[in-house]
């Protein structure tokens, strides 16, 4: 439900809400979709009354396509463009370097551009659709108080007197409010890091007579320049200002036709934005205060050199969402919260630092820095062991957790505690073909590797873990041929049997689908008690039960001339 300001009426917004998210771009967006599609009573407000019709953000990994499949945006919900390739430009030794983005990873392509406004649009329509959610426009956040049992907001129309607002309570308020955060200072957070003292000019065009269909940075200390292709025709150029360059000047139209000479015949060319920038790489101190938490660009400013800047507030909305509706459905205590800053901001950090060193490549400070940097990345990727590193993108940082809300798995598979649970193709009851993350839903998952977990937890510990927010589901081998059930899936090209967890083995999936825990199926109560536990729900009994014997097809691996990666 939207509710927008009819002219001279103020929008009728809930007393009560569990959570208020302040902020409805698309980190706004994608962590109000999640959390109505958890059934929590959410109010999202921004101040704008319309979408921003200009691009900013232009990249999308393949982590954050998952999450906004999540959020229910599937592919062909909004435009992209997948990138083969990003190439790596130097004036002294041509292309010195270059990152394959072919393929795909978790069932999305490794990167893709897209268009924002697009996206956004494609966001708010989902939203609409959830009768959980209901959002304000043309309504800024005033002030907030936090009590033991909540948070106490006043809203109000821009502009309007201080008796105009609007009281709301709300057990949980999420900041997702920009860089520029309102919530992040009325929580009295700092905002340490850095500010390049350099600007930029970042032009968006259609039209271009020779278009380009990958990522390239031009690594030129004269003027780096950044161009890339997007959805809909659409190239952007991101050109350095010489010391010296204001901003009035290269905004001009005569130098916007200067700089995209070398591309064609800019007067062909529908020139879309113009704007200079100044790049930031900040974090903030903590990423909540109390009952009050920051997402996306109000808890941390990537420089756009890698592309990760939408992509971490995306992993921000789908790490916290879960966690927010577990507590507010009384399925996990409240101290699960405190690790959403435990597991996202040192990745955040790392991003940071990840960016600011590819910055380091795209702009060199002068001649001789950009002979030597180029040069000596070029002799790297001559040497077999180190291409990997610059080739395909082991620079990255893992989206892998450290410490937070998961336990160590046991030896035997793959699998690991506080890492992603891998995409795949799975086989329906009903045989059609869908992606595992569809197949598990928004629930905590316990999936049994070609074994029947239920049965060996028992009413009581089964009950103790869908009382938690738990789903049962077994997969089975693909050449299995068992008699189907509801919750039994095939690995329809044996991507998890036996690569992933051999047959006979457990895992339980968070539904931001981190790992949270595994084991062999014999150790399944104690398993789910230690989840349990980590959520501070009811546990049930420790003691294991015997594994019954399975069918053979069950049971065996699959011959290694059947398996695929």
């Amino acid at each position: 439900m939207t509710l927008a300001p009819a002219p001279g009426a103020r929008p009728a917004l809930p007393r009560e809400v569990d959570v208020l998210v302040v902020g409805l771009g698309p980190v706004g967006a994608a962590l109000s979709c999640l959390l109505g599609l958890h059934g929590v009573r959410t109010l999202v407000v921004d101040r704008a009354t319309e979408i921003l019709t200009h691009p900013r953000a232009i990249a999308l990994d393949h982590e954050a396509l998952r999450i906004l499949q999540l959020a229910g945006l599937g592919e062909g919900s909004f435009s992209t463009v997948p990138i083969p390739v990003v190439r790596l430009h130097s004036p002294y030794f041509r292309e010195f370097g270059q990152m394959n983005t072919a393929g795909r990873v978790d069932g999305h392509p490794k990167l893709v551009t897209f268009h924002q406004p697009e996206l956004e649009s494609a966001l708010r329509r989902r939203v609409a659709g959830l009768p959980s959610v209901q959002t304000a426009l043309g309504v800024e956040l005033r002030s907030l108080s936090e009590d033991e049992d909540g948070v106490r907001v006043t809203l109000a129309a821009p502009g309007s007197a201080p008796h105009e607002a609007e009281e709301v309570r709300a057990r949980y308020v999420v900041g997702t409010d920009g860089a520029n955060s309102l919530v992040r200072q009325l929580i009295g957070l700092g905002f340490r890091g850095h500010t390049y003292g350099e600007d930029w000019l970042i032009v968006d065009a259609r039209g271009t007579q020779d278009p380009i269909d990958h990522v390239e940075f031009l690594c030129n200390p004269a003027r780096p320049t950044p161009h890339m292709v997007a959805p809909g025709g659409r190239e952007r150029w991101e050109f350095m200002l010489a010391p010296g360059e204001t901003r009035e000047e290269m905004e001009a139209p005569e130098k916007i036709r200067e700089l995209l000479a070398p591309w064609g015949d800019p007067d062909q060319m529908i020139i879309e934005r113009t704007a200079v920038y100044r790049f930031h790489a900040r974090v903030v101190d903590r990423f909540s205060v109390g009952r009050v938490f920051l997402a996306g660009d109000a808890a941390h400013v990537t420089p756009p050199f890698a592309g990760q800047g939408l992509v971490a507030g995306l992993r921000d909305a789908a790490n916290l969402a879960w966690k927010l509706a577990w507590v507010v459905h009384g399925r996990a205590a409240p101290h699960i919260l405190s690790t959403y800053d435990t597991e996202r901001r040192p990745h955040a950090r790392a991003m940071v630092r990840a960016a600011k060193a590819l910055g380091r490549l795209i702009m060199p400070r002068s001649a001789v820095s950009a002979y030597c940097i180029h040069g000596a990345v070029r002799a790297l990727r001559s040497i077999p062991p180190a291409r990997p590193v610059f080739d395909e993108m082991k620079l990255k940082p893992k989206n892998r957790f450290r410490a937070g809300l998961f336990r160590k798995c046991e030896p035997g598979a793959s699998l690991v505690g506080g890492a992603l649970f891998p995409q795949v193709p799975l086989g329906s009851p009903d045989g059609s073909v869908v992606p595992s993350d569809d197949a598990l839903g928004p629930a905590l998952s316990l999936v049994g590797f070609g074994v029947e977990a239920a049965p060996l937890l028992g009413p009581r510990a089964e009950a103790a873990f869908r009382a938690a927010g738990g789903a049962i589901l077994e997969i089975a081998p693909r050449d299995d041929r068992g008699a189907p059930r509801p919750d039994r899936w095939r690995d329809v090209e044996g991507a998890l049997l036996p690569s992933v967890a051999p047959a006979g083995w457990v895992a339980i999936v968070r539904p931001d689908r981190t790992v949270m825990h595994g084991g062999p199926a014999a150790d399944v109560t104690r398993l789910v008690s230690e989840a349990l536990d980590r959520l501070g729900a009811v546990a049930p009994p420790a003691a294991p039960r015997p594994v019954p014997a399975r069918p053979p097809d069950l049971g065996r691996a699959l011959p290694s001339s059947e398996r695929t990666s």
